[in-house]
């Protein structure tokens, strides 16, 4: 059974298919990015190096989708086990640290924002409270779930043996 890695796989390309509509030109929750307000401003004018992160991070979630099918298929077998878990397991802690937001946004992050123990800029307050709750209600939720089913698909990965390993 390894329903942690086909939720990765879903959260992966949900993402991956929403950096693909923002690199064609959708907005796509991209005015919904918790950015700095001068980058947030590059990224809806459509910066050539927002629009090329873009069509890099969709590559990216490709691979990782291929990751995490690689840790339930048979064709996994093929590939670096202590690979597979050590890109698995750093997948998960940085998502889960995004969520909690140690620095900037995140669930703590948010918070101080919204509670005003970190006021944002008087210029761009309401901007950074706006992007702070749809961050709040959003991003760290997703971030959170994504990086806990990354986790999760390498502790149910390691609890195999490398014969079971790419088998369903």
């Amino acid at each position: 059974m390894g329903w942690p890695a086909y939720g990765t796989c879903v959260c992966t390309a949900a993402y991956g298919l929403m950096k693909l509509a923002q690199a064609l030109g959708a907005n796509a929750l991209a005015d919904k990015d918790p950015l700095r307000p001068d980058l947030r401003e590059r990224l809806l004018d459509r910066d050539p190096l927002f629009v090329a992160g873009h069509w890099i991070l969709f590559a990216a979630s490709i691979i990782g989708v291929l990751i995490a099918l690689a840790t339930v298929r048979p064709w996994g077998r093929r590939l670096p086990r202590r690979l597979l878990l050590a890109t698995c397991r750093i997948l998960g802690i940085a998502m889960i640290l995004r969520s909690i937001g140690p620095v900037g946004f995140g669930f703590l992050g948010d918070t101080l924002v919204l509670t005003g123990l970190n006021p944002p800029p008087a210029e761009h307050a309401d901007l950074v409270r706006h992007l702070a709750r749809w961050d709040l209600m959003l991003w760290s939720p997703f971030f959170l779930t994504w990086g806990t089913l990354w986790t999760a698909t390498a502790w149910y990965f390691r609890q195999r043996s490398p014969h079971e390993a790419g088998t369903t």
